[in-house]
């Protein structure tokens, strides 16, 4: 396999988890955002969308990064990153959601740029706007975490799911914007607890290729 990646997205941060935590090789090919490779025409043809990260499953290529562990599980199911039963699934997909669907969107790289560019808002709004959504969307995660972790260190019961796969990027992407998370300590808790695990600290955006 293949995963087209770039170090700081929290998009691709997120499959390389799932890679990890499935024992599963791969081959990783950075693409610099700074020099647009994401949007170079023979990237756009393996994905039209110009996002990172997409893999390649001898040939069968894939975007959006949801969807690429859902794949993963499928065809690799062991060790799962779901729940035995269908309300834990829906529970631990909610939350993933949670993190992929409502907090990043708002706030990944393009849409920060837009801010910048076409909007002209200084850096301190954007930051302020980044903060906003970080902090709005933890504050549902944090009760739910609260709810259903089993043991204080995972999202869900007392195995690793997809929503902790979720989780672990977006805190590393909260501190880089330097958000407050004094009001949300089960999600620090269980991310301390994830990232000390071989398939988290494998991931690392900081010993990636490309990483600067």
């Amino acid at each position: 396999m293949k995963l087209y990646t770039f170090w700081r997205s929290s998009a691709a941060y997120r499959v390389r988890i799932a890679l990890n935590h499935k024992g599963l090789a791969y081959d990783s090919i950075p693409k610099a955002f700074a020099r647009e490779e994401h949007r170079a025409a023979d990237y756009l043809a393996l994905n039209p969308q110009g996002l990172i990260p997409a893999l390649d499953d001898d040939g069968f290529v894939i975007g959006q990064s949801l969807a690429i562990i859902e794949y993963l599980e499928e065809t690799h199911p062991e060790p799962s990153l779901l729940p035995g039963d269908a309300r834990g699934r829906a529970l631990v997909r909610s939350m993933a959601q949670a993190v992929a669907c409502d907090i990043h969107p708002l706030n990944n790289l393009r849409v920060l740029n837009y801010l910048k560019g076409p909007l002209q808002q200084d850096a301190a709004a954007v930051e302020r706007w980044y903060q906003h959504w970080v902090l709005a969307g933890f504050a549902g995660l944090e009760a739910l975490v609260r709810r259903h972790s089993g043991d204080g260190r995972h999202c869900h019961g007392s195995e690793v799911t997809v929503a902790d796969v979720c989780l672990v990027p977006q805190l590393y992407n909260a501190r880089r914007f330097r958000c407050d998370l004094s009001g949300f300590p089960a999600l620090v808790a269980v991310g301390a607890a994830l990232e000390a695990l071989p398939a988290f600290a494998a991931a690392r955006p900081e010993v990636q290729p490309g990483a600067e």
